[in-house]
């Protein structure tokens, strides 16, 4: 089918790379940043996960670890940036890893993930964007019916977590979606799309080729999502670890602060960690003790699913 309609449908592998370093979720990028580990399905790949590994490898040099697959994109257009036009194919995967230094002479580069969704980071202040905030207000404000301005300002609010409304971490893409509708960020200026506010002005993030970003946005919001059932933080830390280090590690993939307490009891309770006997002398204080996974854990969880430490502050 693929091969029949070559001119107008096209196959893409697209890898969402992340690791934590020093308490920074960071993505592998190519390109100065603005594009995603990518490459066209090809025939030599026995496999789509084959493919996603063989490009990875190819443009970064970096093995990968876990991986699952993520989403699949089906766009018309989704090239129109670069003047091809049709039907797009991508197929978005998820790993997690340890970063690892590169060499200069490689072209891939590590990057906060929060330099593309500075909104998403919430831990140092919970209260509400207020540039965004204004943004969306006015372009519900300029739809032609007072059932589609309502409609706008409800999106607003649930999205952001405005006007008394929780902020939900994992509506990671619904917000980006929202913004890119509204014409608040760069990906819609370039797709034609204008808004009620200037978005080089609100300093949104930065943007990606194609649609890489809201590719990017889907696997964070999954992996927010994940560690809310299954260990996958341990796949992302150090052989060994303080209990801080973990706690600092998932408030980074959460974008907001946990309470202390409630983190260590439910770190305790779920057994997901054993002592090492060693301390760490790193913490700038009092030594603490440095913990190691245990790896039984995604064995015994595999099935029933664990409920790691996100309990509010």
């Amino acid at each position: 089918m693929l091969e029949s309609r070559a001119s107008s449908v096209s196959a893409e592998l697209i890898a969402v790379l992340v690791a934590v370093t020093a308490g920074v979720p960071r993505v592998l990028t190519i390109g100065d940043g603005n594009s995603l580990p990518s490459g066209p399905l090809s025939p030599e790949h026995r496999s789509l996960q084959a493919g996603v590994r063989a490009w990875v490898e190819r443009q970064t040099h970096h093995p990968l670890g876990y991986v699952e697959q993520l989403y699949t994109f089906a766009d018309n257009d989704r090239n129109a940036e670069h003047g091809s036009y049709g039907r797009a194919i991508s197929i978005s995967y998820l790993g997690l890893t340890r970063e690892q230094p590169n060499r200069q002479d490689e072209a891939a580069s590590w990057y906060g993930w929060y330099k593309y969704f500075p909104w998403e980071d919430r831990r140092e202040a919970e209260d509400e964007n207020l540039a965004i905030a204004k943004a969306l207000k006015a372009w519900a404000q300029a739809a032609g019916t007072a059932v589609e301005r309502k409609a706008r300002g409800q999106r607003g609010a649930i999205s952001f977590g405005l006007e008394g409304r929780r902020w939900n971490e994992e509506m990671v893409l619904q917000r980006y979606e929202l913004l890119y509708e509204a014409g608040l960020v760069a990906e819609a200026v370039r797709d034609g799309i204008s808004g009620a506010a200037d978005p080089a002005g609100l300093h949104l993030g930065t943007s990606m080729r194609q649609d890489h970003r809201r590719i990017l946005a889907t696997g964070i919001a999954r992996l927010r999502a994940k560690i809310t059932y299954r260990p996958v933080v341990f796949e992302l830390m150090p052989p060994t670890f303080t209990l801080l280090d973990l706690q600092r590690s998932v408030e980074a993939l959460a974008g907001r602060r946990l309470h202390k307490q409630n983190f260590r009891r439910l770190v305790e309770q779920q057994e997901l960690v054993e002592e090492t006997g060693l301390m760490s002398e790193a913490t700038g204080g009092r030594p603490a003790k440095l913990f190691r996974f245990r790896a039984d854990v995604l064995q015994e969880r595999a099935y029933a699913g664990t409920k790691p430490p996100l309990g509010r502050s």
